[in-house]
């Protein structure tokens, strides 16, 4: 009975705490530094087999450098400049010869199934294989609440025009870099929390949600993402390369730009 009432008290307070972070991150529409699982909580150290590894060290010390020259201020202050616009989205599509890969990532979908993004016809001979994997993917990645709405403003008219299309896919990435919230038990809760009833969308493309847990460092680094203050999208061929990208609210003329780009794609062969 005593083992009971320290399991009842322990679930308790984990679900207490995860409900509280989740309800801060949704309605602060301009995190607290307190409350930003910011370059710095996701407490990483050097594994003990590297700690006589000069390289592994200089590594982490020029990463450190990295992060301390560029702040949760540097990025308010950004957003509040422009909104979050740091540059303006393609005009015309990116050729292929000039395109880079984007980089593999691992997610979870709020139904805990772990899957790598993105999916791409590289090294996949099988014909029943190949008429899986879309011609044309959408990345919408998001690292604050505050991206929500930019994000949503490239995907709602994205989904509406290609909704009858079966080669295409749309994939809205939340990233969740708190060592806290990236543990097993608390990941799991939280991914439970996060599996609601959506309302149905009609046609056959749907919005995907997914949730990046852990330290993605390297990865915004691979992808030049500085400011985790706004939302960064990105319009992949079949082959995984970024033909196409975007930031911060869509206006109407990139709004265009990223459905011809888009038709573009599909056209090829």
């Amino acid at each position: 009975m005593l083992r009971l009432k320290h399991l009842t008290s322990y679930r308790f307070a984990v679900t207490t705490l995860s409900s509280r972070l989740l309800l801060t991150q949704q309605q602060d529409k301009y995190l607290l530094p307190a409350n930003i699982p910011s370059r710095f909580t996701s407490n990483r150290f050097l594994d003990f087999y590297q700690l006589g590894n000069k390289d592994a060290i200089e590594k982490e010390r020029a990463r450190l450098k990295d992060e301390m020259n560029r702040g949760y201020f540097a990025d308010m202050a950004e957003l509040k400049e422009h909104g979050g616009k740091i540059a303006t989205a393609n005009k015309v599509i990116i050729p292929a010869m000039a395109a880079v890969k984007f980089p593999q990532i691992e997610v979870n979908s709020s139904n805990a199934n772990c899957f790598k993004l993105p999916i791409t016809s590289f090294g996949t001979d099988a014909e029943s294989m190949k008429a899986d994997i879309p011609k044309v993917t959408l990345m919408c990645l998001s690292f604050r609440a505050t991206s929500q709405a930019m994000t949503d403003s490239w995907s709602g008219p994205f989904v509406e025009t290609f909704k009858d299309s079966n080669k295409v896919r749309l994939y809205e990435i939340s990233f969740i870099e708190s060592w806290f919230l990236s543990l097993t038990p608390i990941k799991k809760l939280l991914l439970l929390m996060l599996k609601k009833s959506k309302p149905e969308e009609n046609g056959v493309l749907q919005k995907q949600i997914a949730y990046a847990f852990g330290d993605h460092y390297y990865f915004r680094k691979e992808l030049k993402i500085l400011n985790l203050l706004t939302g960064y999208m990105y319009l992949l061929d079949k082959f995984g390369r970024i033909r196409w990208q975007g930031f911060g609210l869509a206006t109407p003329d990139e709004l265009s730009s990223l459905l011809s780009c888009a038709s573009s794609l599909l056209e090829e062969e």
